[in-house]
């Protein structure tokens, strides 16, 4: 099969992806043990794979190749994955052109393919309702003042949005006021910064971008320039770009005392996620693991031949999440590597698999989001 040969596939049929299994909506999102869960998400997951087979015709193709017989599915581990650089090279969408309000795009040097990602208004809603849950679940309900460390220029087509722009628009919901802390050139603009931090001084805030452009050009920046934010009761999220703050000798131990010295915040976690899995974040809790919720599933594969790897055991990550009804991301193999730590007995008491994310397979593109910035400059 040929990028050309997509062209010609036939429209998908109009036709309603299964949708969020109304189980997992009424449960806290890190509240089902292995057992519960899979019996939930399993049989949602196999309904996804047939509806998309159904609806894509690439994807079926795919499946046919593969040899995938739904009808053997028995465990979470036997539903079908397909390499998540399929979506660089095909369009993959399972509702007619029509039904598409939005598209997002993965981060990529200049010359480099990305992904680009189709929803519909119910996959949209889906993803913007889970991750209001997941991220509620770490920092509570209640909206606080929001200062995104990136350019506002990030919003300019707010119908095809990059994985910063996704990012930086599906976490301003948590924001009962939204600053931004650089301007157009990605310079600090202190003037707004300085009324930001006066206004809100001793008062909880919230602050969100991505790792890289947090770490040069907040951070680092604030540092030379001698200034420091009195946002101490302030916490931080942060994703992506943690390659090339490796080559720069800078571990999440140094970020976080990093960002402490600039700002006096303490409270500082990292998410993982990715552009062709929207809202199915894992984020980290107060003892540094990864979480998956009760929406989304990890699995760890042996590169040589796809085979589950034990706990423990480093391997590629495949993620699952029941979010995507209008394209196929639902099952995909990453081209990250990842080690399942344990399941049910995270020390700060959330069930589900926690994870660490240890870095890109050798000789894989590089497409982390704020990676992919970095390396344009």
């Amino acid at each position: 099969m040929t990028a050309s040969a997509n062209a010609h596939a036939a429209e998908p049929r109009a036709g309603s992806a299964p949708g969020l299994p109304p189980a997992l909506l009424a449960v806290e999102p890190y509240a089902l043990a292995r057992a519960e869960k899979s019996a939930i998400l399993l049989p949602a997951l196999r309904a996804l794979t047939d509806h998309h087979a159904r609806q894509c015709a690439p994807y079926r193709h795919v499946l046919g190749v593969l040899r995938s017989d739904l009808l053997a599915v028995e465990s979470i581990a036997d539903i079908p994955f397909i390499p998540v650089r399929l979506f660089k090279d095909y369009e993959l969408r399972s509702v007619p052109t029509a039904s598409v309000v939005k598209t997002m795009t993965s981060s990529g040097t200049t010359g480099q393919a990305v992904s680009r990602i189709v929803l519909d208004r119910e996959t949209a809603a889906n993803q913007q309702k889970v991750l209001v849950r997941l991220v509620s679940s770490f920092i509570g309900t209640k909206r606080m003042p929001m200062l995104v460390i990136d350019s506002p220029t990030v919003l300019k087509d707010r119908n095809l949005f990059s994985a910063r722009g996704a990012g930086i628009l599906g976490f301003s919901m948590f924001g009962s006021e939204v600053a931004y802390a650089l301007d157009e050139h990605m310079a600090l603009n202190l003037p707004s910064l300085l009324a930001f931090a006066g206004r809100h001084a001793g008062t909880p805030v919230l602050l969100f971008g991505f790792t890289f452009i947090i770490w040069e050009h907040f951070r680092q920046a604030l540092q030379a320039a001698g200034v420091r934010l009195a946002l101490d009761a302030g916490v931080m999220i942060h994703g992506g770009g943690w390659k090339k703050l490796t080559e720069l000798a800078v571990d999440a131990a140094t970020f976080r005392q990093g960002i402490a010295e600039v700002t006096g915040i303490g409270r500082v976690s990292s998410y993982y996620g990715m552009v062709e899995q929207t809202g199915s974040v894992f984020i980290e809790c107060e003892a540094g693991h990864l979480h998956a919720s009760v929406f989304s599933d990890i699995l760890i594969r042996d590169h040589r031949d796809f085979s589950v790897v034990a706990n423990g055991d480093e391997g590629l990550v495949q993620l699952l999440s029941v979010l995507p009804g209008s394209y196929p991301g639902h099952s995909i193999l990453t081209e990250d590597l990842g080690r399942i730590l344990g399941e049910d007995d995270c020390a700060c008491g959330r069930l589900g698999k926690y994870v660490a994310i240890l870095g890109r397979v050798k000789n894989a593109e590089v497409r982390g989001c704020s990676d992919a910035y970095a390396a344009r400059d």
